[in-house]
């Protein structure tokens, strides 16, 4: 199963996996046993969220797909498993002092209900990108036990300045992904998977996993080792964030230098080194792949439209995968619908990405000769029959001869393109197509 190149690599890396990397690591190792400890700490908090079959990508594959809705927490997100791990475990005079967190907005949740179930002061630190319906979750979950600082333009950012609170008050950082007590949180979901599976006289053959800061990977990895180690998992991250798939370029944790924030449940610039140090210890049925913010989109709007889920862009990630990936029919395939925290706000933008990606919506600067007519020609001989205008904007006039607009396009059909650009090459009138990811794309239209 290789996708995007990147198992080949993992793939050799595992060969060159050298014995003083495996026994410094060993004293971090977690075990299957660590989790089933954390699954009894947390399940007076946390209940068995639902495993769902799923025709749809079901039918996709040809496999026997099932969704594990970690969207349905209560605080829409399966981070509160390795929070509430995490806390639980403090002493009292790490409980007296405070905590802190730093988040991209679910793990902040997560931390937020554990300090106002547990009677714990918390400060939460969360970047400005945090979507404002996150934002107001903390803030119910955590009430007045919580206060919450909006800081840094990403979350490394906002790690950074909760890193620095801690250091000058005392109180103890509670970590998204690079801790091992919130990893072994984290973990409970595979344990959760396998029993549930069980439960249909069943056993997973793949399980996709989305993939962030390593988290969620590190402890479904580090349980399936043991409880199922001939089940593949299959790491999928967003293209505008990969910071495992830079890491494992690179043999080790790189900052990426900047990322996109879209996928705000993924967009972390460096993988934890406790997580990369797992991952590396189980390359040899580690599946990593990148999917686009695009793609990502699409899936949210099948998950909306089909299976009624309501999932954050993270949330859909592990689903996307399945479109691009290479199953053996048959296969008991499960994904991790990992959150479900996403601000209807947003929904324009993710209409939007997703029409671009399918080749249905597209920009061009049209430069019009300033002559009685040239719209209605640009109507009728350009546009084809099922072509909707979407965006008409000048920008500026460059002469008395021409004016130049920023035209936003949607065809009925993607392959309704070339035919649009034949008809516009054969006219007087100049139109620039502005691809996406170009700077000229980004600069006009975004």
């Amino acid at each position: 199963m290789c996708v995007n190149g990147l198992c080949c690599k993992a793939m050799n890396k595992t060969a060159e996996h050298s014995t003083a990397t495996a026994t410094s690591f060993a004293d971090e190792a977690i075990h299957a046993a660590d989790i089933q400890l954390a699954q009894a700490r947390i399940s007076a908090t946390i209940a068995p969220t639902p495993l769902q079959y799923c025709p749809r990508l079901s039918n996709l594959t040809g496999c026997e797909v099932y969704l594990k809705r970690e969207d349905l927490q209560d605080v829409r997100s399966y981070k509160i498993r390795g929070a509430v791990n995490a806390i639980s475990q403090l002493d009292d005079a790490q409980r007296a002092a405070g905590i802190v967190a730093a988040s991209a907005g679910n793990h902040a949740q997560g931390v937020a209900l554990a300090c106002r179930t547990m009677g714990i002061t918390g400060h939460i630190f969360v970047p400005a990108a945090t979507p404002k319906q996150k934002r107001d979750r903390i803030m119910i979950h955590g009430g007045d036990n919580v206060e919450l600082v909006v800081t840094g333009a990403n979350f490394d950012e906002a790690s950074q300045a909760a890193h620095a609170f801690a250091k000058e008050t005392g109180a103890t950082v509670v970590e998204p992904f690079a801790d091992r007590d919130t990893i072994i949180g984290q973990g409970t979901v595979a344990a959760e998977i396998l029993a549930q599976l069980s439960a249909l006289g069943k056993s997973p053959d793949t399980v996709v996993v989305p993939v962030g800061g390593g988290g969620l990977i590190s402890g479904v990895l580090s349980y399936l080792a043991e409880l199922a180690p001939r089940t593949a998992v299959v790491g999928v991250e967003p293209q505008g964030a990969a910071s495992l798939a830079a890491a494992l370029a690179a043999d080790g944790p790189v900052t990426l230098e900047s990322i996109d924030p879209f996928v705000d449940g993924a967009a972390v610039k460096r993988i934890g080194d406790l997580n990369y140090k797992i991952i590396e210890a189980n390359l040899g049925r580690l599946h990593p792949m990148v999917v686009s913010e695009g793609a990502v989109c699409t899936e949210m709007i099948e998950l909306y439209q089909n299976e009624g889920i309501i999932a954050e862009p993270a949330g859909a990630l592990s689903a996307t995968a399945l479109h691009e990936l290479n199953l053996t029919p048959g296969e008991v395939v499960v994904c991790i619908i990992s959150g479900g925290n996403n601000d209807v706000l947003r929904y324009a933008e993710v209409v939007e990405r997703s029409l671009v990606h399918r080749g249905l919506k597209h920009y061009f600067l049209v430069n019009f000769p300033q002559e009685p007519g040239q719209l209605r020609s640009f109507l009728s001989d350009i546009l084809g029959p099922d072509d909707d205008i979407t965006l008409f904007e000048y920008l500026k006039r460059n002469n008395r001869e021409t004016g130049t607009a920023l035209v936003g396009l949607q065809l009925g059909r993607a392959s309704d393109f070339d035919g649009l650009i034949e008809r516009m090459e054969a006219s007087r009138i100049t139109c620039q197509h502005l691809k996406p990811g170009t700077p000229e794309y980004e600069f006009v239209v975004s």
